[in-house]
């Protein structure tokens, strides 16, 4: 198949884990007869300054014309100041909501290679495997927003609309897993909360009666996500709760750079992108890992294109690198960290072995 893929670097790292990434997805066209057209646009901050704007109109509009969007990281320091105007972290938000890409989902599948990364004990990583689904256009962080010299707001909205299209997201996806959905809000105190909880019952009860559901507190679900992950099958939550919980959940994992995300809407197009931020503090030094992109990009081929095949033999090519010890700095001591560049190689080695294998 032809498939045309924006690609949107960033900031920090993002230029190096998306290039790593992008050498994954060439290296999956030639094993499957693909042909994928690349095209790089601007984001964030380095879009700020080029152009003034931290999403450029010609970026927006390759986003809508593609069959899916890859995207690194944005933001750092350079952009960062509390007076700023423009912030690289709106461009992010802006094409989010301009591709109506309302559910992020988080999957936390950790590696027993890399258990020794977590702080987490190892017998409570074992047989994890649950998903995130993040509202990701509602909420606070699209609220308005006011500024004195001795006050802030910032407003939390939600509609029914918006709660009941990621709730039914999340059965849809948890029918082809476990068949359970744990909604989580704060609904002994926030009004927002309580609609949720009220809408997310409704769906369940009228539309997925298959779904077992159940609601928890989003600060007990931050105690339970560390000492009982493995309860967990799919998780629904409202748009601040979910950036803060899955970055907690990373730590499951061993490391934020070994976790993906996909942002869908209700169409084919999707933005796929790590759940790491742009570490500006590591760029260029050619350490990053690059397994989380590089799990995004297997996700925009299962959700975006329909290759769940292509999608597995890069998954699968990761587990073997990190069963095989092939750990970059987040995950090993510096002696034992192997370079982006390494990393990248092997994974690409990997797919290149199994495609032998297969012939």
């Amino acid at each position: 198949m032809h498939a045309d893929i924006v690609v949107l670097p960033g900031d920090g790292i993002g230029p190096e884990v998306t290039a790593a990434t992008v050498e994954v997805l060439q290296a999956v066209a030639h094993r499957f007869g693909h042909h994928f057209t690349l095209h790089e646009h601007l984001i964030g901050g380095a879009a700020i300054d080029a152009t003034g704007q931290p999403l450029p109109d010609a970026t927006l509009a390759a986003a809508r014309d593609a069959d899916a969007v890859l995207l690194g990281a944005v933001g750092g320091p350079k952009w960062s100041a509390p007076e700023a105007p423009v912030r690289p972290e709106q461009g992010l938000l802006a094409i989010r909501k301009a591709l109506g890409l309302y559910a992020n989902l988080r999957p936390v599948r950790p590696h027993a290679a890399a258990a020794g990364a977590s702080p987490i004990k190892s017998h409570l990583l074992a047989g994890v495997d649950l998903l995130v689904v993040r509202e990701l256009t509602g909420g606070i962080y699209f609220g308005d927003k006011t500024r004195s010299e001795t006050q802030a707001t910032d407003l939390c909205r939600y509609s029914v609309e918006e709660v009941e299209r990621v709730v039914r997201r999340a059965c849809l996806l948890a029918r082809g897993r476990r068949g359970h959905v744990t909604s989580v809000d704060k609904a002994n105190v926030l009004e927002t909360s309580r609609l949720w909880r009220e809408v997310a019952t409704r769906v369940v009860r009228d539309e997925f009666p298959d779904i077992t559901l159940e609601h928890q507190l989003v600060d007990s679900m931050a105690m339970h996500l560390l000492a009982k992950p493995r309860a967990y099958d799919v998780i629904v939550t409202e748009n601040m709760f979910g950036d803060i919980l899955t970055d907690e959940a990373s730590m499951l994992a061993g490391s934020l750079g070994l976790l993906p995300s996909a942002s869908l809407g209700e169409g084919c197009v999707g933005m796929y992108e790590p759940i790491h931020g742009s570490a500006p503090d590591i760029a260029g030094r050619g350490i990053a890992n690059p397994v989380g992109t590089i799990l995004s990009a297997a996700l925009l081929l299962r959700y975006s294109l329909g290759l769940s095949q292509e999608a597995a033999c890069i998954e699968q090519a990761v587990d073997a690198v990190l069963d095989a010890g092939v750990f970059t700095a987040d995950l090993a001591p510096h002696d034992a960290a192997r370079s982006t560049r390494e990393a990248t190689d092997a994974i690409v080695q990997q797919l290149a072995l199994a495609s032998e294998q297969a012939a």
